[in-house]
């Protein structure tokens, strides 16, 4: 993009350097977003077995124990995003998903779920970390924690579970439970039935979204916000 002229005699003021800080945000995180879809595109086929019945497609996407990580009163409208901590498309994404909850979380629900890769040696340990905080209400923290420190412990080969330990003590979790609900059986168990709706609704790669039980194949950041006025529109 070429650099705008500057005139030389005057200083912008810090609201014109606001709002061009804000559109130089708006613009990269579309443009990330852009960049995501084309590798998914690349690398992964999207599942399109999605049940016919809309409505049996919904209930499944979002089930009652699902992880909302905002709930607007009254919202009819569900985004659901299926994520493994430790696919790169995931974390690289991230950034625009927290752009549309600022943009839609008064009025859309956001929920997130687990859908750990067989080939990302520590996806299911993350999604068990992750669960451990939600069942303290740290659900958003440890979230947001897995994402900005994805390089930190991403694409390894040995356990990183010490230190999602230190991402637990970091935001301020009761650590005798969390030891004994990260190890617990069943918190696997929560994960797995996550990915196992995701493979009933044809989800074959990560991230992947649906809008009330709808599966999107978006190819940038309007495609999302489309769906969700067009879904609004309809509620």
């Amino acid at each position: 993009m070429p650099r705008a002229t500057r005139n030389r005699n005057r200083t912008p003021s810090s609201g014109s350097r606001r709002r061009l800080s804000n559109t130089t945000l708006s613009l990269l995180i579309a443009g990330l977003f852009v960049l995501v879809v084309a590798v998914l595109l690349g690398i992964t086929r999207l599942g399109s077995d999605t049940p016919d019945n809309s409505s049996e497609a919904a209930a499944v996407a979002v089930r009652d124990n699902s992880h909302r990580l905002s709930t607007a009163p009254g919202a009819t409208v569900n985004f659901v995003e299926f994520l493994d901590f430790e696919c790169e498309a995931c974390g690289a994404v991230y950034p625009a998903i927290e752009q549309l909850r600022q943009q839609y979380g008064d009025r859309v629900n956001f929920v997130i779920r687990y859908f750990p890769g067989t080939g990302h040696y520590n996806a299911e340990r993350a999604a068990r970390a992750v669960e451990a905080a939600a069942q303290q209400g740290r659900l958003n923290q440890m979230y947001k924690l897995m994402f900005e420190t994805q390089q930190e412990w991403g694409e390894q080969q040995v356990p990183m579970d010490d230190r999602f330990r230190g991402y637990a003590e970091r935001i301020g979790l009761d650590m005798a439970r969390y030891d004994a609900t990260y190890n617990d059986p069943a918190t696997l168990e929560r994960v797995l039935a996550d990915r196992d709706d995701g493979l009933a609704l044809g989800v074959r790669g990560t991230p992947t979204f649906f809008v009330n039980g709808e599966q999107l194949n978006p190819q940038s950041y309007d495609d999302l916000t489309r769906a969700l006025d067009d879904a609004l529109a309809k509620s």
